[in-house]
């Protein structure tokens, strides 16, 4: 392919990036979160994780039940300029699938999964998959990413820059903690083995599910147990400087982060929003009054019950 043919794909997929995109939820979220498209992504169920189509016309995040026994990826699909209803994704529904994120380019998503490599029965941890386009618009057959990638441990989240090169979540020894983020570099003849991102990300405490931005000049990503933490894992950012070194990582400003575990951040290619999971509880669960049967029932099975749920708000990368 000639240098003519990448400018002008380079130009394509920045237009793309550039246009306006609708969202299942006419009302856009400001500088507080808000629920995601409550009564279509945001149920009371506990949905989580989050990833959007690069022409804006196609959405995967992940049901779960909360004890983790089933895990199912659902694809939201625009036809004809309208959102569609909620559907299991066409490559999941038989083992626990999560985590949805597509490539830059909208051709491929990776996932994390337990599915069998080979056999028909699921594996005793999971691994990170692949599933590109067909012709068709559908999706074809996913591919396990091998064992330069997945290990005998878990491997989630991933996130996959422009270059290729994919970030995600292991577990030890890779890391410096419990779990760390960790980033296999795509080369001609595959990728390379996972390599522990440095102390501006990853310490002796736990890292999980990052977002890195398309041009790996920012990560977002989930830590508990630091001194500013404030519940059960909160949200930070580390920006590279100008030599490409990973700057010490700060905790998201205001209401983005709460006593909950807040997690699964993930960015518009527009970088307009910020959308992440949280399983913090509405404002009713502590207004210290008694609840009438009807009130619990709406209590605990609406959105903010404490299961995970989808919030978005405005991102600001200059204000980080």
């Amino acid at each position: 392919m000639n240098k003519l043919v990448f400018l002008f794909l380079g130009i394509f997929i920045s237009s793309l990036a550039n246009a306006q995109v609708s969202y299942p939820d006419d009302n856009l979220p400001t500088d507080t979160p808000a629920l995601f498209a409550k009564g279509v992504v945001s149920t009371g169920l506990s949905n989580r994780d989050f990833t959007i189509s690069l022409a804006g016309d196609e959405i995967f995040y992940t049901i779960q039940h909360p004890k983790f026994i089933a895990s199912v990826i659902i694809r939201l699909a625009k036809v004809n300029g309208k959102w569609g209803k909620p559907e299991v994704a066409p490559f999941s529904g038989v083992f626990r699938d999560l985590e949805a994120a597509f490539s830059p380019d909208g051709k491929t998503l990776f996932f994390s999964s337990d599915r069998p490599v080979t056999g028909n029965q699921p594996k005793r941890d999971f691994d990170i998959w692949k599933v590109s386009k067909t012709g068709d618009g559908g999706w074809g057959k996913p591919e396990n990413l091998g064992t330069t990638v997945n290990t005998a441990k878990n491997e989630f989240y991933s996130s996959v820059a422009k270059s290729g090169n994919l970030y995600f979540t292991v577990e030890a020894p890779y890391g410096k903690g419990g779990e760390d983020i960790v980033v296999s570099t795509y080369t001609p003849k595959g990728y390379a083995p996972p390599v522990s991102l440095p102390g501006g990300v990853n310490t002796e405490h736990g890292e999980f599910n990052a977002f890195i931005d398309p041009d790996e000049q920012f990560i977002l990503f989930s830590s508990d147990g630091r001194a500013d933490d404030k519940g059960k894992g909160d949200l930070y950012i580390s920006k590279k400087d100008k030599s490409n070194t990973w700057l010490p990582a700060q905790h998201l400003p205001g209401a983005i982060n709460s006593t909950a575990l807040d997690y699964c951040p993930y960015v518009t290619p527009d970088k307009k929003y910020l959308i992440f999971t949280s399983n913090r509880l509405r404002k009713e669960w502590y207004n210290n009054k008694a609840v009438t049967y009807p009130e619990l029932n709406s209590l605990l099975s609406q959105p903010g019950n404490g299961q995970d749920d989808i919030y978005w708000v405005k991102f600001d990368l200059a204000a980080y």
